[in-house]
């Protein structure tokens, strides 16, 4: 499938997976990935702490490229018509500079249990599965990183679904006031606790190809890259077993590039979440509710 524009197919909705408007998701895993992996290896005795340090300035950094994307994602009638730049412009010019914020407060305090609970369940799964399968196992790392991502979403999964209730909203057209006010109407509102899960099926479908191959091909990267060119990439480090400790921008390349590899494989399920998890809010988003599983444009 092409990125082309065509009136109609924009129109009908068949190209919405792939609009290159859309594309700021790959932007977002460029930066954000990189940025975690840099911060949490840098700080890997504190295992515990700072993972959700590195997953909160890292999505602090992209917060206005996500806001963007769940504009772009759900069709929000002030934005769907404009790309990742304009759009950016265009918030800042309707709302405020903070509003490319919007929804970050929810983000923060989602994103340090589940940054915490994906990197220290990475860790915990690879030790236990490299007793069984052995160090060099791809398969292993693979289920891991899928592991760890579905342990930390399904723990934190009611946070994102507010946090992109909290994003959705514009300036002058506010349903929300603040992450309780959120989670207590849409408990009270749509079905309770289930409501705040809606979307979580193909989150989870998504989270095992996207979690797996990001961690797994961060891993890949970081072996190729110690093995084939330690001058290049590489330092010594005496409190590493190996000897060796990528350099940070080899941290950020192989980070990237993991994120954007992964997020390639999951993102069509990543728009189906988000239609779903703001389905009800308005009658603008309604319709992703009737038919939750083809509200992507299929």
């Amino acid at each position: 499938m092409g990125f082309i524009f065509e009136p109609q197919a924009v129109k009908d909705g068949r190209l919405l997976l792939y609009k290159l408007c859309e594309i700021p998701t790959e932007l977002i895993m460029l930066v954000s990935l990189s940025i975690s992996f840099c911060i949490f290896e840098k700080l890997i005795k504190y295992i515990y702490l700072f993972p959700g340090v590195a997953g909160m300035c890292s999505k602090t950094a992209v917060a206005p490229l996500d806001r963007i994307k769940i504009l772009l994602q759900a069709h929000n009638r002030h934005y769907k018509h404009l790309g990742v730049l304009s759009g950016l412009q265009h918030i800042v010019h309707k709302e405020t500079f903070f509003a490319l914020y919007k929804g970050n407060g929810a983000q923060m305090v989602r994103i340090f249990p589940y940054a915490a609970t994906q990197f220290t369940a990475f860790e915990l799964y690879k030790k236990m599965l490299t007793s069984i399968l052995g160090s060099n196992s791809h398969i292993g790392k693979f289920l891991a990183g899928s592991g760890a991502g579905v342990t930390a979403v399904t723990l934190t999964y009611p946070l994102d679904t507010i946090r992109a209730r909290l994003a959705f909203q514009v300036t002058g057209e506010h349903v929300y006031t603040g992450i309780v006010h959120t989670a207590l109407s849409i408990f009270k509102e749509e079905g309770g606790l289930r409501a705040l899960y809606r979307g979580f099926t193909p989150t989870v479908c998504g989270m095992i190809p996207y979690a797996g191959f990001s961690f797994y091909c961060f891993e890949m990267l970081k072996y190729i890259c110690m093995k084939y060119m330690p001058q290049v990439t590489c330092d010594s480090c005496s409190r590493n077993t190996g000897g060796l400790v990528l350099l940070m921008p080899a941290k950020l390349l192989c980070g990237g590039l993991a994120g954007a590899v992964a997020q390639s494989f999951s993102y069509p399920l990543d728009v189906t979440r988000r239609r779903m998890q703001l389905a009800m809010m308005n009658p603008e988003t309604r319709k992703f509710g009737e038919h939750s599983l083809l509200s992507a444009g299929c």
